[in-house]
This record gives structure tokens, sequence and C-alpha cells, in this order.
């Protein structure tokens, strides 16, 4: 986001993740995180971040150290503000 002059901070980003417990081999583990991002653009911007969302997996160190073992699910919410 910052890449495209969208501010993330301080209150402009707001994550809601839950988790789905199974116990697939008799043991429980967290098997899926589904996230869902609130992202407030300034006006004008909810194009440009709508193009860094698809992305957003590639560059995340969390969501590459859990790939393979997690199922994550990311979506979002983009609200236009004023400046």
């Amino acid at each position: 986001m910052d890449a495209r002059q969208i501010p993330p901070y301080p209150d402009k980003l707001r994550t809601e993740v839950q988790g789905t417990i199974e116990a697939p081999d008799g043991i429980m583990k967290i098997t899926k995180i589904h996230c869902h991002y609130h992202i407030q653009v300034p006006e004008g911007k909810k194009t440009q971040a709508e193009r860094v969302l698809p992305v957003f997996e590639k560059k995340c160190p969390v969501a590459q150290t859990l790939k393979g073992c997690v199922e994550l699910i990311h979506d979002w919410t983009i609200e236009e503000y004023k400046e």
C-alpha cells in the first residue's frame, strides 16, 4: 500500500481473523485461517488498492511461512474517505 501512496496507518487498516481447527488425523490443528481486511483509502485510490491486494500473499512473510501447511483465505472491504 505504501508503494501506491496509500497509508495503512494509524487507523486505516483493521483485520478480522478466524481460524478453523480440525482433527483430520486425530490430532487437532489449525487447517484454515480466514483474514478479512477493512481498508480505508483516500478518495480516488480504491482502484490502486484493489490491484495490490491480489498479490498481497506473495509479499506477506506470515503467509509465506504458513503456505502449504494452512489454507489461507483473504478478502477485503475497501472504503474511500476524503482527505
